[in-house]
């Protein structure tokens, strides 16, 4: 008797299948939460899917390494931009400070003619020495603006110095500094005069021939005298800094004074013109005149 081959082997139905492992599963989650027998089991198992995981979230690294990348290339874009446009910013708000500065101190400036009666002129410093023992510096103003030897330069707070040489278009200043230049003063408080004199030093000036016992205290103020007939009186000239009274070995006291104005700290100053004659006072020629003219008004009158 023949019999028909099996081409295939059929085994247990799926839903048997389905209740066996399900049953397995049970029962090993419920070992496995008595007894603790499958955590070494659980840790080879991780060790040898591990490539296998880190395969599966490749594409998913990749991405948000890419996406990272991307995102740090723009910020790293961006913080550049910023930080030009902060410089930028910051360059032009240290313009704005300085204009505003200059603008302050222009003001300043522009009402020193009007305290001290005089005709001004503006002008600009274009060169100070390099030379530390040469105090004296070259403004842009010459002949060309009417500047001549003899005329007072100051700043917003008081003397700098006087024009010594006139050019065409620009003009030599010595400064109050200069171990040869002096300048008539007087104390602010009491009256005292003298004559303040420059050593060449920076921001140094002396008071030479003062007795012991003269009436000058540290922080007065001097004053241009105006007896001169040269600097107009009341300009601030220094400071007394430091007095050295020695009544033993010197019969004069040692004064050291500290410039009011300086060239150090500004740009501009002022050219002060010489003041204009007082037309109410008559002039010698004037006078001359009047006196004959008197002289025969009296034999006129005698006869």
């Amino acid at each position: 008797m023949e019999t028909t081959p099996q081409f295939f082997k059929h085994g247990p139905s799926p839903l048997a299948r389905l209740l066996f492992f399900t049953l397995l599963s049970l029962i090993l989650m419920a070992v496995d939460t008595r007894f603790k027998y499958l955590h070494e089991i659980r840790q080879i198992v991780s060790v040898v899917i591990y490539p296998v995981q880190r395969l599966a979230y490749l594409p998913t690294t990749i991405y948000n390494w890419a996406n990272k990348f991307f995102v740090t290339q723009n910020l790293a874009d961006e913080n550049e931009r910023l930080k030009q446009r902060h410089l930028v910013d910051s360059e032009q708000l240290q313009q704005l400070l300085a204009l505003k500065a200059e603008n302050e101190y222009l003001r300043k400036l522009l009402e020193t003619p009007q305290r001290n009666k005089s005709k001004a002129t503006l002008a600009e410093i274009i060169s100070v020495p390099r030379d530390p023992f040469n105090r004296k510096i070259m403004l842009n103003k010459g002949t060309q603006n009417d500047i001549q030897s003899g005329q007072i330069v100051v700043d917003d707070l008081g003397v700098v110095g006087q024009i010594t040489r006139s050019y065409p278009w620009h003009s030599e200043v010595t400064l109050i500094t200069d171990k040869n230049h002096s300048v008539p003063v007087q104390v602010a408080r009491n009256g005292i005069r003298s004559i303040t004199s420059g050593t060449g030093k920076y921001r140094t000036l002396e008071l030479y021939y003062m007795a012991n016992n003269i009436d000058i205290q540290n922080g007065d103020v001097l004053v241009t005298s105006g007896i001169d007939g040269v600097y107009p009186p009341g300009l601030p000239v220094a400071l007394v800094s430091k007095i050295k009274r020695n009544n033993a070995s010197h019969a004069f006291a040692h004064i050291v004074c500290t410039p009011i104005a300086g060239v150090d700290r500004n740009r501009q100053v002022l050219i002060l013109s010489p003041p204009l004659p007082n037309p109410k006072n008559p002039t010698e020629s004037e006078s001359i005149n009047i006196q004959p003219k008197d002289k025969e008004q009296e034999e006129i009158g005698i006869r």
